[in-house]
């Protein structure tokens, strides 16, 4: 190999470990939300292959029993991408420096990153690129099973609010009858301060640990009715209703679970790269129709909570907290392929189907 040809490949394959090392500590150790443009080219193809595994399929059943398995495969995937990123690296780090050659360079580079020991280094600077690759491997090993215990706890923090507001809301949970349950269990006396506030840190946990760790927005609940997007949708749009559309004292923790909900919704939406609107109008359209809204009231009136006389004003003050997650909300929910739930996964996102067609 001549000097060029080697000055190219030492280039190319310290830029490899240099992606494979910044990806995997952007994915595991910086806590916040770092894209990792090689992290998300691995997440699209392997969701690209869950979703080519089940085609057309109707039956949610088959598309759930496939999707549960994304997130953990989407783990496996990162590190073997990572290794074999780094494997690419140093085998073209140890053709720069011309003593071995072909396959013996694979060998090197393959017997270092495993710690195996199965083929000898020669000459200095190719003893100090395997102590490095096998450091390097080791480290990439070790980031991710620490990784694991992180992000398995999030996950039962998660899955703890899902698995209450089945009691609460149904199944498929509704916002028109967590509301009602509540008003016939307290015989008319509804107090919701403490159910706000306990989802008001809920949707913070949930925003913190779905913006760090990437690919926790993919599993899924232990139940195949359950999921953490539609458990947000429903509490959001509960809390919306309560505000906007039943009479009782002004109510700061349920404006305030809104406010923190719809924040964590679009952060989360725009740490997976899908689109979000950081300030809409209160006039914008949204996925919930007026019948449907109406509907819900009348299902309220009938459980007997006081609903407000003027419907349009309530109306156009429950759309207007909607539309700060309508579309953040049906966004995920499409990416993450949630079970059926009224008002969140049944729909497609409004402002979407506004968008006019390319010519």
């Amino acid at each position: 190999m001549n000097v060029a040809l080697r000055i190219v490949a030492g280039l190319l394959g310290t830029a490899a470990v240099l992606v494979a090392v910044d990806s995997a500590v952007r994915s595991t150790v910086l806590p916040r939300a770092a894209r990792s443009r090689f992290a998300q080219g691995v997440t699209r193809a392997t969701r690209l292959v869950f979703h080519l595994i089940i085609g057309r399929s109707q039956s949610y059943e088959r598309r759930d029993r496939v999707m549960a398995l994304l997130g953990p495969v989407l783990l496996l995937a990162l590190l073997v991408s990572w290794l074999l990123l780094v494997l690419a690296g140093f085998t073209a780090l140890y053709a720069a420096q011309g003593v071995a050659g072909g396959a013996r360079d694979v060998e090197l580079s393959g017997a270092s990153a495993f710690t195996l020991g199965t083929a000898t280094p020669h000459g200095l600077a190719n003893g100090i690129l395997t102590y490095l690759e096998a450091g390097i491997g080791l480290l990439l090993v070790t980031l991710l099973i620490t990784y694991l215990p992180s992000i398995y706890g999030a996950f039962s923090r998660r899955e703890v609010g899902v698995n209450l507001l089945r009691a609460r809301a149904g199944d498929p949970p509704r916002a028109a009858t967590l509301l009602a349950r509540y008003w016939r269990i307290d015989a008319g006396e509804v107090r919701l301060g403490e159910l706000w506030r306990s989802w008001e840190t809920w949707f913070a946990d949930v925003e913190e640990t779905h913006t760090t760790f990437a690919a926790l927005p993919y599993f899924r609940s232990p139940q195949p009715g359950e999921s953490w997007i539609t458990a947000a949708g429903v509490l959001l749009d509960s809390a919306s209703l309560w505000v906007a559309a039943v009479e009782h004292p002004v109510d700061p923790d349920a404006q305030l679970c809104i406010r923190t909900g719809f924040l964590a919704l679009r952060r989360i939406a725009t740490s997976l790269g899908l689109p979000s609107d950081d300030d809409p109008a209160p006039t914008d359209p949204i996925s919930v129709a007026r019948d449907e809204w109406d509907r819900a009231l009348d299902e309220l009136e009938a459980a007997g909570l006081p609903v407000v006389a003027d419907r349009d004003v309530a109306w156009r003050a429950w759309s207007g907290w909607r539309v700060n997650y309508d579309l953040a909300l049906l966004g995920l929910a499409r990416l993450v392929e949630a079970p059926v739930a009224p008002w969140v996964s049944d729909r497609s996102p409004v402002r979407e189907l506004l968008v006019p067609a390319g010519p």
